[in-house]
């Protein structure tokens, strides 16, 4: 384990977590967006699909492979990374207003799959865990401050 494997792990975290946040918050700015995709199949506008941030771990060195496949994994992760962001496939929900311009004949407009509680909630735990991260960080910062300062 090299000395700044806790940093690059916490980075990782760090930026992961970052573009979470920027989903959500992208999610929250569209929940109301009516017209965000035109679909050139029907000609029409569809609402804005929430968006999601897939994670996984980032074991990228052929080392943690051989020591994993050996038995002689030591635990430690390579941190995350973001492997793609993907559309909810939640139905729209239906809204009767028969003078919004994007009606159907009916009367009802498709609003984004989009749920502010649900949202909120994310940007909690998000924020909670980029807190957690920063923690962390500071702390290894710290320990190599501190293990500097024995050669003095």
């Amino acid at each position: 384990m090299g000395i700044f494997q806790s940093i690059n792990t916490t980075g990782s975290s760090l930026t992961s977590q970052r573009l979470r946040m920027d989903v959500i918050s992208s999610n929250m700015a569209n929940a109301d967006t009516t017209r965000a995709e035109y679909d050139a199949e029907t000609k029409e506008w569809k609402p804005y699909s929430r968006k999601a941030v897939v994670l996984q771990s980032k074991e990228s060195s052929f080392s943690s492979f051989l020591n994993a496949a050996t038995g002689k994994n030591s635990g430690i992760g390579n941190g995350v990374k973001v492997t793609e962001i993907v559309k909810d496939e939640t139905p729209f929900e239906l809204d009767y207003n028969p003078e919004h311009p994007d009606a159907n004949d009916d009367g009802y407009v498709e609003m984004p799959n989009v749920d502010p509680l649900r949202e909120m909630v994310d940007l909690m735990s998000v924020t909670r865990s980029y807190e957690a991260n920063v923690t962390v960080l500071n702390a290894s910062k710290g320990m190599m401050m501190k293990a500097l300062e024995i050669g003095k």
